[in-house]
């Protein structure tokens, strides 16, 4: 026959000592059955002792707890709580700093039991403990395990967590070594302590100097660090709890509104819909969607931010995900695959697994904001990497681009140094797609403004002496001559060619009796009757110079370079500008190679002064190659 539901059968240990086989009746009080169980080893005052669990938990069996035993659990009959946090107590304060260390981690391991730390908090525990960190000069385990006691103390929401002064808060953050914060990192790793002293500090931000900032920057870094074994972790597609995580992410985007412990018959019914669901939330491999978490980084983070992101986030996880399933025209956003990959970008962002370095001061206050800072951080990005899809109105070709395009987002908002995470979000509310491009371009015309502008100076200061080398080249042209032809005559008018006598030249001309050099319709012959009727190329060619009297000579080009030469030379004689073609075209190809050639790199390059000496002819030319 079964035991009664009200008798439990266990085991009681007592050091030194043969376990007792007892019966607990659960109707008689706690204290009688301690009573009963010290009178069977002969122990007086039972008020001192109290049963524990005798498991790696340790914990008090109380009245309230005490329907958790079960036939066959082990106990251990020991100190009471109210008896150990008085010895603990007196014991933290010993002069022996080896007796000390070794009552702190008894501490740290008994406050996890919510009964001790009640007592131990009704001692004033947590003011010594408070004031132990205040006043010590010992930063390594004595700090460490003072930190883990009064962590674990606090975690019991016993105690406000405004109860703490400001000298404890500068005293924790001033950690000094990267061993101290190293510690620190994993004590208070998702704890609620790191939150609010941060917090507390980085509203003081007159108050950080260079010091406290770079403790800020490595705690930031280690915090993150412990993301690491998640990161490198890769998903087992055999391990089913795994896999329920998945099962959870489907429910809970398509089954929200159906009961959430289904049986096992609709669950196998539903099996012939799982692959369709799968492609509906974005995963590469529809049938195995856990083959999709074997790559690390970002392993199993990613699947942890994405749980994190429909549980606490459910409404907009189901927006996200019902939105893009939705669509037919390719334009959908895989959720999926874009939180893997978002995942992994916020770690390369982050350097998360990278060591803090020894200068860096460079912290993200908005990260002290949030016990849950990095997943919810995903949360804010994933919404932004959704909403740029849109913008972009990308499809699964332009997935890299569009992730690109968020990582820019991200990083510039994180450049503003926002203090908490819905600063963040505002930020990138004002980082749309649209106004990333705008940035791009003005950054990119700024860029190209101040990279032009030295050359820009240099082509002003090269300028006048290419100018006056074009022009020495078209006035040496004009010395060499060349022959035109009239409109009214058949015969050809020649200037001079060539090193002609001057004293043999029938018409002459003094440069001093020109008054201008007219081109194209100005030029007079080319308003006599019919000479508009001449072709297009006929009249670019024609140019006539005036001087003295209303005297006029015409010339027709015989081409459009003669044309250019004999234009530029005249305009340099008379003092004015070249203006031809031509010279645009000799002026930009002349700079162009001069600045190349004054931008060479030519440093440690010894330039000698006179060309190098010929060297002498070899003995023979057997080298020399045969071409017929």
């Amino acid at each position: 026959m079964p035991p009664p539901a009200d008798i439990v059968k266990v085991a009681i240990e007592w050091p030194g000592a043969f376990p007792k086989l007892m019966e607990i009746d659960q109707k008689k009080p706690l204290s009688a059955i301690i009573k009963e169980v010290c009178d069977g080893w002969s122990l007086v005052n039972h008020e001192y002792y109290a049963l524990q669990h005798a498991d790696s938990s340790n914990f008090y069996i109380t009245e309230k707890n005490r329907s958790d035993i079960k036939n066959g659990a082990i106990l251990r009959l020991t100190t009471s709580p109210a008896q150990n946090a008085k010895q603990l107590h007196e014991r933290i304060q010993s002069s022996s700093m080896d007796a000390k260390l070794e009552a702190l981690k008894d501490l740290a391991s008994y406050s996890r039991d919510v009964t001790f730390a009640q007592e131990f908090i009704n001692l004033d525990g947590i003011s010594l403990l408070t004031q132990m960190v205040e006043s010590g000069t010992d930063f390594g385990d004595m700090l460490s395990f003072t930190l883990t006691a009064f962590v674990e103390l606090m975690d019991h929401g016993i105690v406000s967590w405004d109860t703490f002064s400001v000298a404890f808060i500068k005293k924790v953050n001033l950690y000094p070594t990267v061993y101290a914060l190293n510690e620190m990192a994993n004590i208070l790793a998702q704890k609620q302590l790191r939150a609010i002293i941060l917090t507390n500090v980085i509203r003081a931000q007159r108050a950080i100097n260079n010091e406290m900032a770079h403790q800020l920057y490595v705690l930031q870094v280690l915090t993150f660090n412990l993301l690491e074994d998640r990161m490198m972790t890769k998903m087992d597609p055999q391990d089913q709890a795994q896999r329920d995580i998945i099962f959870e992410l489907r429910r809970i985007a398509f089954d929200a509104e159906s009961e959430p412990n289904n049986s096992s018959g609709s669950v196998e019914k539903r099996k012939s819909m799982y692959t369709r669901d799968y492609k509906k939330l974005g995963f590469i491999n529809h049938v195995n969607p856990a083959m999709d978490f074997t790559q690390t980084p970002p392993g199993m983070l990613a699947l942890d931010n994405m749980l994190y992101f429909a549980k606490h986030h459910q409404d907009a996880y189901i927006r996200i995900v019902l939105e893009n399933s939705s669509r037919e025209d390719k334009h959908e956003c895989p959720f999926g695959r874009s939180s893997i990959e978002l995942t992994k970008m916020l770690c390369e962002i982050l350097k998360v697994g990278e060591l803090p370095s020894e200068t860096c001061n460079d912290f993200h206050p908005m990260f002290f904001t949030h016990d849950r800072s990095f997943e919810e951080f995903f949360c804010i990005c994933i919404q932004l990497l959704n909403k740029t899809w849109k913008e972009m109105r990308a499809t699964s070709e332009d997935f890299n681009k569009v992730m690109q395009v968020v990582k820019e987002q991200i990083m510039r908002a994180l450049t503003t140094k926002p203090s908490s995470l819905d600063q963040f979000k505002s930020k990138l509310q004002n980082l749309s797609y649209t106004e990333i491009l705008k940035i791009r371009q003005s950054e990119r015309m700024n860029q190209e403004d101040f990279q032009s502008r030295p050359i820009l100076e240099l082509k002003e200061k090269i300028q006048p002496e290419i100018l006056e080398l074009i022009k020495q080249q078209r006035l040496n042209r004009l010395v060499e001559g060349t022959c035109f032809r009239k409109l009214n005559s058949r015969r050809r008018r020649q200037i001079p060619q060539g090193e002609v006598p001057h004293d043999s030249l029938q018409d002459k001309l003094p440069v001093a009796d020109i008054k201008a050099v007219v081109t194209g319709k100005d030029c007079p012959h080319m308003k006599e009757k019919g000479a508009l009727k001449q072709n297009k190329e006929v009249l670019e060619l024609a140019f006539s110079i005036l001087y003295d009297s209303n005297g006029q000579l015409n010339f027709i080009a015989p081409d459009k370079h003669e044309y250019c030469i004999w234009t530029d030379g005249l305009n340099a004689l008379l003092g004015k500008d070249m203006l031809s073609d031509l010279t645009r075209n000799d002026l930009d190809t002349l700079l162009s190679m001069e600045i190349k050639l004054r931008l060479l790199d030519l440093e440690n390059i010894q330039i000698p002064d006179a060309p190098p000496p010929i060297p002498k002819e070899p003995s023979n030319y057997d080298f020399v190659y045969d071409c017929n």
